[in-house]
């Protein structure tokens, strides 16, 4: 009896265990597909709100260059044509087009299906060639945002005229644009060969991107190698149980969880203010970036080259190797897929940071595309903050683009990672 009671104690032990265990994966399996859930629905947000912004709607005018009305021919020197009102000519090819339309306000309006930027495209193709003066040329203009937006299926012209931005009457001079095929939407290239601007269908993300790889790359030549300098020298150099190191090291660990505006005050105090250099540009945001992702990639710098097994190091010190040969040669070469690792990891978490470029003003709207470390510039993430702050309807779908874009720039530098860890992989 003893026997079987003892056998179903230990029965109904197990019986429970197992329940446990099977409880405990459920749980694991439920909380993955939970977090699933969730990057699902923020990944689709972004992409059904930024996916239209990849398209834009052009306007198709028909442009007289009338030499009386720019007061301007072909033989006019370079400051005279760049100085003349081109904006006249599109006026008066919207009021042939809608002849009927008279009154301040209507005027304005049927200014406003054509961007600002037309003036600019008529300016710089007689400036290209002064002898498109007096003739009749075809363009397609930047819609302006209302118009786009509403082509987009964002404007619902059956609510009431008071609580929709366009009115009837602009409606009709829509209907009118599409019956003539004058109104379509294309590949929005204006998003990728632009700066910023305050108008939302001019507005572009080249600025950005060329601020951010400019600020990734100050950072990267810096950090990378100061970083692997650092780990190489704490790992094989320093002295063991020396006070000194064992404060770097701690600091090294502390600065790792330092919240990252502490850093842009640090870089505002000594680089700004002290050392003078330049604001709002690519040079300062590197520098910045540099004090924050040192210690990710020392930390895990030292972690590759500390699983580099100990015998290698040994054998090429049996053979007559000095230590600094054994670290370029044998310690460095293999412990290279992990550090480059912690560096992407590293430039990763740079490319999305904002607060510490907040503080040393690269904030600052700058229309202007930088040509170098020392022009004034944004980065990303601070023109996405900036877009998202604009009252416009047209920057909600330019802010979901841009997050595309800084996604799709991380997603690549994590494969870059992944790729050369494949390819510097060793086994031993």
């Amino acid at each position: 009896m003893s026997n079987s009671n003892s056998t179903e104690i230990i029965r109904a032990g197990l019986k429970k265990r197992y329940a446990r265990e099977k409880r405990f994966r459920l749980f694991g399996i439920a909380s993955l597909m939970i977090s699933f859930a969730f990057l699902l629905v923020l990944l689709f947000t972004i992409v059904s709100k930024g996916w239209p912004a990849f398209q834009q709607t052009y306007v198709k005018l028909d442009i007289e260059l009338d030499e009386s009305v720019l007061k301007v021919n072909s033989n006019s020197d370079e400051d005279a044509l760049y100085s003349a009102n081109y904006q006249k000519v599109v006026r008066a090819s919207l009021n042939k087009m809608f002849p009927g339309v008279s009154g301040r306000k209507k005027k304005r309006d049927l200014r406003n299906i054509v961007s600002n930027s037309a003036a600019y495209t008529i300016r710089d193709d007689v400036l290209a060639e002064p002898k498109l003066l007096g003739t009749k040329q075809t363009y397609w203009f930047l819609a302006k945002d209302d118009i786009d937006v509403f082509m987009k299926g964002k404007i619902d012209r059956n609510l009431p005229e008071d609580e929709r931005r366009l009115k009837d009457y602009q409606f009709e001079w829509i209907d009118k644009l599409i019956e003539e095929d004058r109104l379509e939407k294309r590949f929005n290239t204006v998003l990728f060969s632009n700066g910023d601007s305050r108008e939302p269908e001019q507005a572009g993300m080249k600025g950005a991107i060329m601020g951010s790889l400019f600020t990734m790359l100050v950072t990267l030549m810096l950090s990378f190698p100061i970083a692997v300098a650092a780990a190489a020298y704490l790992e094989e150099f320093a002295p063991q149980n020396n006070k000194w190191v064992d404060i770097i090291e701690i600091n090294i660990n502390n600065l790792a969880a330092v919240p990252s505006i502490v850093f842009g005050l640090l870089g505002l105090a000594v680089y700004i203010n002290y050392f003078g250099v330049p604001r709002s540009t690519p040079l300062i945001g590197g520098l910045v970036l540099t004090l924050m992702t040192l210690p990710t990639i020392i930390i895990a710098s030292r972690a590759a080259i500390k699983s580099v097994p100990p015998s290698i190091k040994e054998a090429a010190i049996g053979l007559g190797a000095s230590r600094v040969q054994t670290l370029f040669q044998h310690t460095l070469p293999l412990a290279m897929p992990g550090i480059l690792t912690g560096t992407i990891i590293g430039m990763a978490q740079a490319l999305g940071e904002t607060a510490p470029l907040l503080m040393i003003g690269m904030i600052a709207f700058v229309a202007e595309v930088p040509t170098g470390v020392l022009d004034p510039s944004t980065v990303m993430p601070v023109q996405i903050y900036l877009w998202s702050d604009s009252p416009e309807r047209a920057f909600t779908e330019r802010t979901s683009a841009a997050i595309m874009v800084l996604l799709g720039f991380l997603v690549a530098m994590n494969l870059i990672a992944i790729m050369l860890r494949k390819k510097f992989e060793r086994r031993w």
